[in-house]
């Protein structure tokens, strides 16, 4: 008997916890008294379908508290979705407190694409201020500048599903930066108006297609980097050095390629020269034999010979370059 009771009590304690969870009565009564119409066969279906009870309904207390009309049923489908119910909720009150016309198909969207809609509310309210990188550009004198700007954008609701993100903003402001000191004749001008960069890249329309509207650009430091037009000449006068030394070298291989050939051209001619003395004494020797040549004739030559050697040395224009002897 005892064991019976026992576990007709055990049943009826599970039976409770499960009509209490299915049937949210607790969530059913705070709606009531907070006059949002919600049934309990809804709660019943929210658990059915895997939805949480209590995110729809204080969503909708809060969403009915602050005026903005919604139904259980816009909620639960944008829950399904996917979506952060009570941030949308959110975001919608921000919006109509700062008169912004923001719908709740509109936020949903921006919700669902993957952008928080209440931080694109408050960057809407309050502007938020971007800071890019160092960028760095020459001049028309070739001195080299680093900028660095304050990019003050606000949150265009209308554009946040589909539009660009920061990345595209800081791109173009930095390739307007890049465009603007670039057109500069010289890196003072820079220096003494920095106001005309910021001038420059405000008036290009750079939040085109973007997710943000560009309210302000402000350069914050403008520093002057290396001289970048003197070390391209420098590198341009080493390279014309370098190409004329290579020049130079191959015209003084070339003149001593030249004075090599010069020099085997003068041996072969001193060859052929005693090549044709040798012939001499053949010569002499078939004129003894043809009966050309006598002996007289032969020691008059001779005579001939050293009679010339003889003056030539005492003249002094010998090949052994001797003097004339002492009297």
């Amino acid at each position: 008997m005892d064991l019976a009771f026992i576990f007709i009590v055990f049943i009826c304690i599970i039976v409770f916890f499960m009509f209490t969870y299915f049937v949210p009565v607790g969530l059913w009564i705070t709606a009531v008294f907070s006059g949002v119409r919600v049934t309990i066969g809804q709660l019943i279906g929210m658990r059915l379908r895997k939805i949480p009870p209590s995110i729809i309904v204080n969503s909708l207390i809060t969403a009915t508290k602050a005026g903005i009309p919604l139904t259980p049923s816009d909620l639960e489908t944008h829950y399904l979705a996917g979506g952060d119910v009570p941030n949308v909720i959110k975001a919608l009150i921000s919006a109509d407190k700062a008169n912004i016309s923001l719908t709740f198909k509109q936020a949903t969207a921006i919700d669902l694409a993957g952008r928080n809609v209440f931080e694109a509310v408050q960057i809407s309210v309050n502007p938020k201020v971007i800071n890019t990188p160092k960028v760095a550009a020459v001049a028309a004198d070739g001195i080299q500048l680093i900028a660095i700007a304050r990019v003050t954008v606000r949150a265009s609701l209308a554009q946040l599903v589909g539009g660009a993100g920061e990345e595209t903003i800081l791109a173009r402001v930095g390739e307007g930066i890049v465009t603007s000191i670039g057109s500069a004749a010289s890196h003072k001008e820079v220096l003494a108006n920095p106001d005309k960069i910021s001038k420059l890249v405000l008036s290009r329309g750079l939040d085109a297609g973007t997710a943000f509207e560009i309210l302000s650009i402000d350069i914050a430091d403008v520093d002057v980097g290396a001289n970048i037009g003197a070390k391209l000449q420098t590198d341009q006068a080493a390279a014309d050095l370098r190409v004329a030394e290579a020049r130079a070298e191959e015209r003084r291989a070339m003149a001593v390629a030249v004075e090599q050939e010069m020099k085997a051209k003068a041996q072969e001619a001193r060859a052929k020269v005693i090549e044709a003395e040798a012939e001499i004494p053949k010569s002499i020797a078939q004129a003894f034999l043809n009966g050309n040549l006598g002996v007289m004739d032969y020691y008059k030559m001779q005579n001939v010979q050293a009679d010339t050697e003889m003056r030539n040395s005492i003249s002094g224009s010998g090949k052994t370059g001797g003097t004339a002897p002492a009297k």
